[in-house]
């Protein structure tokens, strides 16, 4: 096998509660995250160097060792030297589609399919577990990339429990490309907003995050509902990101007013996302938002939930 060409999926978050302050300086959180089918596709293919080379055809992607999906190459060389002496360097290509800066995963999500591409093409033959351990090395989001789907994140989201496939719910997103939010700077200014209604020892922090388990949200995936998904969502970082960013909360607002079940951010934005009855009704709310945002570096894509994450093309 000399190279193969991956699909890699976007992810939002359906539910993003933070829990409180861990030991190691991240937070401890309590998430849905769902699968679309907004996707990037990674091609791998062997070089017969020792070099890693990786390139995007959207160039503010960087190509260096900044990006996620070089580090998640460079790992697989670390990790299995005698593989990468038998079989030798890779050339991976991006082909960008997921928006960039978007708290959509699009890094990790590109970093997921290198540690499965490079999996097969060096026949490690790799369970599924053992590459979301070595994803999680790099980044929390990693993990749920490898499988996708739906699934309960816990502890600082790498910790995941997988909830029956959520399939063909329709979604409208909207990213304005020139907007970016710092996810560290999201979170440190939650902190110290909302850092005194932390729990104050590890046995209630287990406790809040284990409620997520038996929680509305979950029990409204299960029954396939999109309406009761959508009065379901939640994102704590909306309360320090809105205020500061205006054309998030306009965006926010816009899906609102176009007739969404549901509206609001995913991650630590800036993107947000509308919940739809249909792939019609999703046409319509977009076109709508257009109508209410006529901004030419708005991004509005119409796509779906899928439960599946990264798969051969």
């Amino acid at each position: 096998m000399q190279g193969l060409s991956l699909i890699a999926p976007a992810k939002i978050n359906l539910y993003l509660e933070i829990i409180g302050a861990r030991d190691d300086g991240y937070h401890e959180l309590a998430m849905v995250m769902q699968s679309i089918d907004l996707a990037d596709q990674i091609d791998i293919r062997a070089n017969g160097t020792e070099h890693i080379n990786v390139q995007c055809d959207n160039l503010a992607v960087p190509d260096d060792k900044t990006n996620l999906a070089y580090r998640a190459a460079e790992l697989m060389k670390n990790t299995f030297p005698e593989d990468f002496t038998k079989f030798g360097g890779v050339d991976i290509k991006i082909h960008k589609h997921i928006p960039i800066a978007a708290g959509l995963a699009g890094g990790s999500t590109n970093a997921a399919a290198v540690l499965v591409g490079i999996d097969l093409l060096w026949k490690l033959g790799l369970t599924k577990i053992e590459i979301e351990e070595l994803g999680a090395t790099l980044g929390s989001d990693i993990p749920f990339c490898v499988a996708g789907g739906t699934a309960i994140a816990t502890g600082r989201g790498e910790q995941l429990a997988e909830i029956l496939g959520l399939d063909n719910i329709y979604i409208v997103l909207g990213k304005h490309r020139s907007l970016s939010v710092s996810t560290p700077w999201a979170y440190k200014t939650y902190r110290a907003t909302y850092g005194d209604t932390y729990p104050q020892d590890k046995h209630s922090l287990e406790a809040r995050a284990s409620a997520v388990h038996s929680a509305p949200m979950i029990k409204a995936i299960v029954h396939k509902n999109a309406v009761e998904i959508s009065q379901q969502l939640h994102n704590d970082l909306e309360k320090v990101v809105l205020p500061e960013f205006p054309k998030v909360l306009e965006l926010r607002q816009a899906f609102a007013q176009a007739g969404a079940l549901g509206t609001m951010m995913s991650g630590s934005g800036p993107s947000v996302f509308g919940i739809c009855e249909s792939f019609e009704h999703a046409e319509t709310v977009k076109q709508q938002v257009r109508s209410l945002i006529p901004d030419e570096d708005l991004e509005l894509f119409t796509t779906q939930t899928i439960s599946q994450g990264i798969h051969l093309k």
